[in-house]
């Protein structure tokens, strides 16, 4: 069976990217360019999948003019697409760019709330997507009203459909999400620290909090720091990634990239030191694009040879 995987977004958005010469706050700013992208993480992560030729299907919850508009721009990058349309309107997030600086601001919109009721016909829907997937990956903030144990459930799900879940969350959604021990999880610095209930101040104390939470049954911890690259572990292995200096235009994405390349490393059956590598240079690679552009398949090749692994 061809490899198939699930990718979820409960609070999607169309995200709208303006790049101003220099971002005067408080004055008139003229936009240079402008350009709009689905967005949501989830939604990043399947971008990504569809760019390495993985067979990805975006699911999650959309609602209003703007959510037909977002399963038109999936339509047009060609990524299948299963969402349940709900009241309300989704979401407009504004990614603000200073091309001066390289600087991106993001001005974020709540999204729409979202009852019981419906969440738990996407529980259903989302029962039977799986029936065929490999790999479920749960990322990104959720709707208001929506219960934070939401991610510990379709983990559930999925393990009783022998499909195993990437979970990219943060606050109640990761604790709880952790809960029913996903197959991997790729928590940044602060989200580490906060699992850890303390602060973390270099590599060792972050590989003892991850260590913490492989005990607990996950199988795979991406800790990713920005620029100082990324720590990667299992329960035999520890690398500490570097990656080279590059121009950093925006991390809007840069995360989901490595979620979407573990998954293609998994899938590829790369160890876990080449894992570590392509995720690494992913992450990288977005990060040196402007607003919510996604690194492809041949990027990511060019830039492996920058990326330096050292196991710990």
């Amino acid at each position: 069976m061809k490899p198939y995987v699930v990718t979820v977004t409960l609070n999607p958005a169309i995200d709208k990217t303006v790049v101003v010469d220099k971002l005067d706050v408080g004055g008139l700013n003229r936009v240079q360019s402008m350009r709009m992208d689905p967005g949501g993480k989830g939604i990043n992560v399947a971008r990504v999948l569809n760019q390495f030729g993985i067979d990805v299907n975006a699911a999650g919850l959309i609602a209003g003019s703007q959510g037909q508009n977002l399963l038109q721009y999936l339509a047009l990058e060609g990524i299948n697409a299963s969402f349940l349309t709900v009241p309300g309107e989704t979401r407009t997030n504004l990614k603000v760019v200073d091309s001066c600086s390289n600087i991106t601001t993001e001005i974020n919109e709540a999204g729409f709330a979202v009852g019981k009721a419906e969440m738990n016909v996407f529980k259903n829907q989302l029962s039977e997507l799986l029936n065929e997937a490999s790999y479920l990956v749960l990322s990104g903030s959720l709707p208001p009203q929506v219960a934070g144990s939401i991610y510990r459930e379709l983990t559930e799900i999925a393990r009783s459909k022998g499909v195993k879940t990437i979970l990219d969350a943060d606050d109640e959604a990761l604790f709880e999400g952790i809960q029913a021990v996903p197959f991997a999880i790729k928590p940044n610095i602060h989200e580490l620290e906060k699992l850890a209930g303390h602060t973390l101040t270099g590599d060792q104390d972050i590989i003892h909090a991850a260590r913490e939470i492989l005990t607990k049954g996950v199988e795979i911890i991406i800790v990713s720091l920005g620029a100082q690259g990324a720590i990667v572990m299992d329960k035999k292995a520890t690398y500490r990634v570097r990656a080279g200096s590059i121009v950093p235009r925006s991390t809007v994405g840069a995360g989901d990239s490595m979620v979407a390349v573990l998954v293609y490393s998994l899938l590829s059956r790369h160890s876990l030191a080449e894992t570590a590598q392509w995720v690494t240079a992913a992450g990288t690679v977005t990060a040196s694009k402007p607003g919510t552009q996604v690194c492809s398949l041949v990027e990511v090749k060019q830039f492996l040879n920058n990326v330096q692994v050292e196991r710990m």
